[in-house]
């Protein structure tokens, strides 16, 4: 994992400037950085990225764990934008940069004179990245906000848990990682080849919210069809069906059922010794109640361990609920290389593979400020300059 790349990552030669914090836009520079961009993490000369002392596991003394899974094959710079000079730093690098990400509510960048019409003044190519919970227009575009608040109002937190119990809150940041990082990723790399094709760059406004919202299809197919969203736990791919659901085993287990298409509903009820119920996999109401009655009874009967062996036998679609801990030591995540050891710590590998290029930890995540001096002597800076920069407490 930490042998060069075979071939050019499809990024190199890419220059980002990170300017976020926590986990959404650390995510988001962390996949483009896997593939090959130059992340230069870039935090105040206060407090940084306030990850830094979040999370257990770290050392006194050390980054948290959190910090240094997020930040690999980045650069780091103290610099701080409330000082003039501090300013002046940024927009010499952000004339040779190709994409700025920034993650703080919107204005504040105009305010510190680093803002998108300030960079794309000296540099019209420039991808400018705003990452905020409520966007840069509407009436909530300067509300405070976090991954919770952005699910609930996106319509999509309501939608999750069980069947006449309250909302449940997933341990997996729908709206930080699917609208902050992938959403936001994805309108940087569109950004950068319309700025190479046209020498124009683009602002990229991310919301959060908006990210979480546009994907939530089958709360919007509920709608259509039947004018409103079902209570939670009762939609088609929530619980409603026989078919695609959870079932708790004999000893407290669980088994995720997906056999939504017939074929395998069939070969499910084979499996299982009951074909009476094969008409039923998709069926609702009274028939759709006693098909899940029967198959709740009948998964109860014996532990998790034994409808394992049954259905690793059976391409159906059934598989157990797996602990973290467990999915870490599964074959087929193991055989993918999904997790490695770097920095001192087990870390994810990049959630995509691309043919004839080496994923590759070039560096673990900086030290804070540990790259500041290099970055400013390649920008052109005498070492009196920097040296005065320090006494300034511009770095």
């Amino acid at each position: 994992m930490t042998t060069p790349a075979a071939y050019p990552l499809p990024l190199a030669g890419l220059r980002i400037l990170d300017l976020t914090r926590l986990l959404p836009g650390p995510v988001c520079t962390l996949h483009l950085a896997d593939l090959g961009a130059e992340v230069i993490k870039i935090e105040d000369t206060g407090v940084g990225d306030y990850a830094r002392s979040m999370s257990a596991g770290a050392a006194p003394g050390e980054d948290s764990y959190f910090f240094r899974l997020v930040n690999r094959n980045k650069r780091g710079m103290r610099l701080d934008l409330k000082q003039a000079a501090g300013v002046a730093v940024f927009l010499r690098l952000a004339r040779e940069a190709d994409v700025i990400v920034e993650s703080f509510r919107p204005g504040v960048v105009d305010k510190l004179g680093v803002g998108y019409a300030a960079v794309q003044a000296i540099n019209p190519r420039i991808v400018y990245c705003a990452i905020t919970g409520y966007g840069q227009d509407g009436p909530w575009r300067d509300r405070a906000g976090h991954d919770l608040n952005y699910i609930a109002t996106s319509g999509v937190l309501d939608q999750i848990g069980n069947a006449g119990e309250a909302p449940a809150i997933p341990n997996l940041q729908v709206g930080d990682l699917l609208g902050g990082a992938l959403t936001a990723a994805l309108g940087i790399l569109a950004a950068v080849l319309g700025a190479r094709a046209s020498g124009e760059g683009r602002y990229v406004d991310v919301s959060m919210t908006d990210a979480t919202f546009v994907h939530a299809y089958t709360a919007l197919l509920s709608v259509l069809t039947r004018g409103e969203t079902l209570p939670r736990g009762t939609d088609d791919l929530n619980g409603g069906l026989p078919a695609y659901g959870l079932y708790r085993t004999a000893d407290g287990g669980s088994l995720a059922v997906g056999a939504l298409e017939p074929k395998f509903w069939q070969v499910m009820c084979d499996a299982l010794g009951r074909p009476e119920l094969k008409p039923h996999g998709l069926a609702r109401g009274e028939d759709g109640t006693r098909t899940r009655q029967a198959l709740e009874a009948l998964f109860a009967s014996q532990p998790l361990a034994h409808w394992s062996a049954v259905f690793e036998k059976v391409d159906c679609g059934v598989t157990p609920v797996l602990r973290f801990e467990e999915a870490m030591q599964h074959p087929q995540l193991k055989a993918r290389g999904m997790l490695f050891e770097a920095d001192g710590l087990t870390q994810f590998a990049p959630p995509l593979k691309l043919s004839g290029c080496d994923f590759a930890v070039n560096r673990p995540a900086p030290k804070v400020g540990a790259d500041s001096t290099a970055i400013l002597r390649e920008a052109g800076y005498t070492d009196a300059e920097i040296k005065q920069f320090v006494a300034q407490g511009v770095i």
